[in-house]
């Protein structure tokens, strides 16, 4: 394959300022009310999720219609990134200055106009340590651009952003990596309950970009460093562990674009690989890793035991979830198409061949999408590999909590024999209902599941004992006391019943709808 691939080759501004512009910016943006609810209020929520589609019109229209404001001024150039005239620019920006904006890779003057160099953001989150809310510069995406986006482009808040921040446990830690860090999402984040953060990345681009977000929100004690993967910090452990590694599998052949923010230059899911195999040497005892990754389904080789395969010569408790798995028609359109090539030209469908060719040659069948939490340790008391295609429940915060309280219970059940088990205490979570199916005129229900609201939104069938026990479960019992009162009702033999309950019961901890009391 060769030819016009349709990627832009112009260079990128480079962004960088030295701390008085951005504390500046950071004024006028704040004075400007330039929040996530400010934008939104501006055009409406048709507007807001017509530009979730890549369309601008409504918006667009709805600026139109009322008069200019700082606020405004500020939305079209970023998040419509369209231009303004350089008076409204000015009455936007008094505290920075437009010069000082332009020469820190933020503005570029065009003619009498000024236009947006880079997209600009608010970002509004919630944690464990409450709401709170930033601005994210990345490099400016195909709206803006009218044209593919360049392969050194930083990319800036999506799905995946939010996903890997939700999977951050909220648990003080002194040191966190996160590698790849790319505009610097995730170091932010991370800051929030580490005292220090390496943030690694082989884009230098995306290091500057992450250091200017970071000094735009005033957030210290992250280093930035320059590397492949691992090699920046060789030698070094941390407590933490973050990445959404650029995991996207890419043809290796010309005339395909390799942009930076995904496509690690390797075959496969060989980098999703190298990184997992890589974490037991950076981890500090019981230091944890949480990831984002993709791995390959093969003819006869499932992806989960390929991925199982990964940490077998490891000693650490390893927690994997596929969330969803694309064929590979599906996976090629998806990425060509977050590229900036449009369905339906030369381009793309030689894209397209490129990428099916590469699957067939390689036996790919499918490729698998999830999540990777990791612990050392030394235990290996979690080894688990699931696929949970659900809705997941109500998590405002993210996931993060869940699986802290999941890693907790894993050294909880670990400590404990069955008979240590049965003398426990145990209760049932706040978030947990019972649904009940009965056949018309029967007493007796058909059906009974118990639902978690939260965590994974997990839906377990219960049968009369199992329901019967975490209807009971309040915590002044122990679960040996309420496994005898219930054989003593139902008639049936106590050993029998325990045998029976205690294996589901251990399962209800781990997946967080008993807790121990």
């Amino acid at each position: 394959m060769s030819g016009d691939t349709g990627v832009s080759a112009v260079r990128l501004p480079d962004v960088v300022a030295e701390p008085a512009v951005t504390s500046a910016l950071a004024a006028d943006l704040t004075t400007a009310g330039y929040t996530v609810e400010g934008v939104d209020a501006l055009w409406g929520t048709e507007a807001a999720a017509a530009l979730h589609r890549g369309v601008r019109v409504a918006a667009r229209r709805a600026l139109a219609a009322r008069p200019t404001t700082p606020l405004s001024t500020t939305a079209t150039l970023f998040v419509l990134g369209l231009p303004v005239s350089r008076a409204d620019a000015e009455a936007a920006f008094p505290a920075a200055g437009v010069p000082a904006l332009v020469a820190a890779g933020v503005l570029r003057i065009d003619g009498d106009s000024v236009a947006a160099a880079v997209d600009l953001r608010p970002y509004a989150f919630v944690d464990d340590l409450g709401a709170g809310s930033w601005w994210i510069v990345s490099d400016l995406g195909e709206l803006a651009l009218g044209h593919a986006i360049s392969e050194e482009h930083v990319l800036g808040i999506g799905g995946a952003t939010t996903t890997l921040s939700g999977l951050q446990l909220p648990v003080p830690v002194r040191r966190v990596l996160d590698l790849g860090t790319g505009c610097g999402i995730q170091a932010m984040h991370a800051r929030r309950f580490a005292d220090q953060v390496v943030a690694t990345d082989i884009s230098r681009r995306a290091l500057d970009i992450a250091r200017f977000n970071a000094q735009l929100n005033g957030i210290d004690g992250i280093e930035f460093r320059h590397g492949s993967l691992f090699e920046p910090v060789a030698g070094e452990r941390f407590d933490r562990i973050v990445s959404n590694p650029p995991f996207v599998i890419t043809p290796r052949r010309e005339g395909v674009p390799a942009y930076e923010y995904r496509d690690g230059g390797m075959v496969g899911d060989a980098l999703v690989e190298t990184v997992l195999r890589g974490l037991a040497e950076h981890l500090e005892p019981g230091g944890t890793a949480q990831l984002l990754g993709n791995w390959e389904h093969r003819w006869g080789d499932d992806g989960l035991e390929r991925v199982r395969s990964w940490f077998a010569d490891t000693d650490l408790d390893v927690w994997v979830v596929e969330r969803e798995r694309e064929d590979p028609p599906a996976y090629a359109e998806t990425w060509i198409r977050d590229g900036g090539t449009k369905p339906g030209t030369p381009v793309f469908d030689d894209l397209v061949d490129a990428w099916l060719d590469d699957f067939r040659d390689r036996h790919v069948t499918g490729v698998g999408f999830g999540y990777v939490v990791v612990r050392s340790g030394g235990t290996s008391a979690l080894r688990r590999f699931e696929r949970l295609p659900q809705v997941l429940g109500a998590n405002p915060a993210g996931l993060g909590a869940t699986i802290a309280r999941t890693l907790d219970a894993v050294s909880w059940l670990a400590g404990r024999d069955d008979d240590a088990f049965a003398a426990a205490h145990l209760r049932v979570a706040g978030d947990v209902t019972e649904e009940r199916h009965y056949w018309p005129g029967n007493d007796d229900p058909t059906v009974m599941t118990l639902v978690q609201g939260g965590g994974f939104g997990r839906r377990v069938d219960a049968d009369t004992a199992l329901a019967a026990f975490v209807g009971a479960a309040d915590g002044e019992l122990t679960v040996g006391q309420i496994v005898g009162a219930i054989a003593q009702l139902t008639g049936v033999d106590d050993r029998a019943l325990s045998a029976d309950l205690l294996p589901r019961l251990r399962d209800l901890v781990l997946d967080g709808l008993l807790l121990p009391a």
